[in-house]
């Protein structure tokens, strides 16, 4: 163990058999910082989605000017299954209280280093479903603004480039060719 100071940081050494049958000495340092989940919420009456904005001090250190970063709601499972862990995130991030989601895929976030396997959702959500401020833990010093797009816009700002998260990239993407946002995107 090299740190673990937020999340755990390991250094590993192991003999990989290379595939053309050579053993090959290999030392990886891998980040496990547990497995998370995310969620594109969206109101199909309405034909708008909900995002998030928040500070990210790893983008402000590689190029993003302001460190805010458009996304879906996500949060880490804390030993939760990863449907009630986005249920108990959907509330805490935008107040809102939805009745279910709908798991769509599962992906290894970056397993070049980290260990996190993502879960990924859409929900419907409707105003009427709006039961708290939202805005994150206070105690988790969240600052999270929420956003609310039309369908199109949401596929402009993908298209764009302005979406520059990858939970967000791929539920979008997701919900438009698979989704809710099949018919907004046929349009583009």
């Amino acid at each position: 163990m090299l740190s673990d100071a937020w999340y755990t940081l390991y250094r590993y050494r192991y003999e990989y058999l290379r595939s053309d049958g050579r053993w090959d000495l290999q030392t990886r340092e891998v980040y496990d910082r547990g497995n998370g989940a995310a969620v594109l919420l969206y109101d199909p009456r309405r034909e708008t989605v909900l995002l998030t904005r928040q500070f990210r001090m790893p983008t402000y250190l590689n190029g993003n000017p302001d460190g805010l970063l458009v996304e879906a709601c996500a949060g880490l499972l804390d030993q939760a299954a990863p449907e009630a862990a986005m249920l108990r995130e959907i509330l805490e991030e935008t107040g809102y209280k939805v009745p279910g989601v709908q798991q769509v895929a599962e992906a290894y976030s970056s397993p070049g280093a980290v260990t996190e396997i993502l879960h990924y959702f859409l929900a419907e959500y409707a105003p009427e479903m709006k039961v708290a401020e939202g805005g994150g833990r206070e105690e988790e010093s969240e600052d999270i603004e929420l956003l609310e797009y039309s369908y199109r816009e949401a596929l402009d700002l993908l298209k764009t480039g302005a979406i520059r998260d990858a939970k967000t990239l791929i539920l979008l993407q997701h919900a438009a060719l698979f989704g809710p946002l099949r018919a907004a995107a046929a349009g583009i």
